[in-house]
């Protein structure tokens, strides 16, 4: 029988960009925006142009890298998620040896970056290495894998700003500190549409960890947040247009935490709300801009 079906099979170049997440661009802002809060605050509004071009580069690189990496571990486990298992190594629409390569190639555009910034920014950038090649297995072993995750998502911010100034003082570690707080809240929420498909394979996740009190622990992630960012705000001296911004985030994440307390909330409200954080941190990037000059 003559096959009626039509449609053009996927091209390798769309598949890698589909590996590397490209086709959706939230989580590689999220890693982004740090990254940027870090880069501007340290240089009190105005950073040289050519390191945002490196910090904005190596951001990508670097979720690349995760990427992949995240998707060799799991390539079985994704198989097994509904949210999942259409991802090329899942699916096996893609070898593990083209992962591996993938892989190599991004970690060396990162590596080759990181060669422009000075000797604290690199060295920083060596230690983010393990914790992200190492993630994807905290959730077999560690109860908490969003928090790795989460010291990930900080080594953006000590790289960044370690490469204005060349040293970490005290705001440093409170926007690292953030950071931190913000990246367990939000992941949390993006953990929580996979919480039947994690507890039927076996795997950790902080939405399993902290069960019916998930919720709550993101409004006090968020909180959290809140806190540290206000107290950065004081102690660098950041004008108005920073608080309207905080302000705004607050009530961006209060309305986030209300809609996570109703019971039976669809699983494509958890990705929603993972979205809406990506503009809440550039709110709050505009903000520390506006606020620092």
């Amino acid at each position: 029988m003559k096959n009626c079906d039509n449609s053009k099979p996927e091209s390798l170049w769309f598949t890698i960009i589909r590996l590397l997440r490209w086709h959706k661009p939230e989580g590689r802002l999220i890693l982004m925006i740090p990254a940027l809060w870090a880069v501007f605050l340290a240089a009190s509004g105005k950073p040289p142009l050519f390191l945002v071009v490196i910090i904005v580069l190596g951001t990508l690189a670097t979720s690349a890298v995760g990427c992949v990496v995240n998707d060799l571990w799991d390539r079985n486990i994704d198989a097994e998620v509904v949210r999942t298992r259409s991802r090329p190594l899942a699916s096996r629409t893609l070898s593990i040896k083209v992962g591996i390569v993938v892989a190599v190639v991004s970690l060396m555009c990162a590596a080759s970056l990181s060669f422009y910034l000075n000797s604290l920014s690199f060295w920083l950038s060596v230690a983010a290495v393990p914790v992200i090649l190492l993630y994807p297995g905290a959730k077999r072993v560690f109860a908490l894998p969003q928090l790795v995750l989460s010291i990930a998502w900080g080594f953006a911010v000590l790289i960044s700003w370690s490469a204005v100034t060349q040293n970490l003082s005290q705001p440093s570690w409170l926007l690292w500190g953030a950071t931190i707080l913000w990246t367990l809240g939000f992941d949390t929420v993006y953990a929580m549409s996979d919480r039947e498909d994690d507890r039927r394979i076996g795997v950790n996740s902080s939405a399993l960890f902290f069960g019916s009190y998930a919720s709550t622990a993101v409004g006090i992630f968020f909180f959290g947040t809140v806190v540290l960012l206000a107290w950065l705000g004081v102690l660098i001296n950041l004008t108005f247009a920073f608080w309207v911004s905080l302000v705004m985030a607050t009530i961006g994440w209060s309305w986030q935490y209300l809609r996570l307390r109703k019971q039976d909330l669809p699983n494509h409200e958890y990705n929603g709300i993972f979205c809406e954080n990506v503009w809440i941190g550039f709110v709050l990037l505009a903000g520390m801009i506006a606020g620092s000059v």
